[in-house]
């Protein structure tokens, strides 16, 4: 993988985005964030496909008020995998029960102890968060044939986009990451 002649092996803390001719209905139009790429596979989670929950559900499974800054919140279809379960990613990283360091400042969270302390307006340590149910996963070696494909363009990942811009302008923003506008990318292009 390379991204202005520079190789990339690990991709965590990018931006996968969606080519136009994405065949997966799931991934179709998708920008992932990439949480975890290694030896063994990739994780990560979509950002800008909400679903029909909003953070009040989440505060409800606790029996607890949601703050206003979450109230009517998207949650997002983070990928097709568990979506029984919820996950965070947020900035500051803190310290949970389980959490996934993605970056020094950004963090995969999976247990319910940070859903409680978001409840507690006066103790909140998290400035931004983006709440998912699902994961996107790729087994070893799935990924990096995805992008042999051309399946997906790839950008270093941007907070601005990730916690500030409204959710159904993640796309077009981050194809302006790489200079590009969505629309006028060519379904169906030909490799050289």
């Amino acid at each position: 993988m390379q991204i202005k002649n520079k190789k990339i092996d690990n991709l965590t803390d990018y931006f996968l985005i969606a080519m136009p001719e994405m065949d997966d209905q799931f991934f179709a139009g998708s920008v992932v964030y990439i949480c975890e790429h290694n030896d063994e596979g990739a994780m990560g989670v979509c950002i800008n496909k909400p679903s029909p929950l909003t953070m009040n559900q989440f505060f409800e499974a606790i029996n607890a008020r949601t703050p206003l800054q979450y109230d009517e919140t998207a949650v997002l279809l983070g990928g097709p995998m568990q979506v029984d379960r919820g996950f965070l990613v947020h900035t500051p990283v803190g310290s949970w029960e389980s959490s996934l360091l993605v970056t020094d400042d950004i963090a995969f969270t999976t247990s319910r102890d940070i859903i409680e302390n978001l409840a507690k307006n006066h103790d909140n340590h998290t400035n931004k968060t983006l709440a998912t149910i699902g994961y996107s996963g790729w087994k070893k070696n799935q990924l990096e044939q995805e992008l042999a494909e051309n399946a997906w363009l790839i950008v270093p990942a941007d907070q601005h986009i990730m916690f500030d811009i409204p959710v159904d302008e993640r796309y077009q923003a981050a194809m302006k990451l790489l200079g590009i506008d969505a629309g006028q990318l060519v379904q169906g292009a030909g490799h050289a």
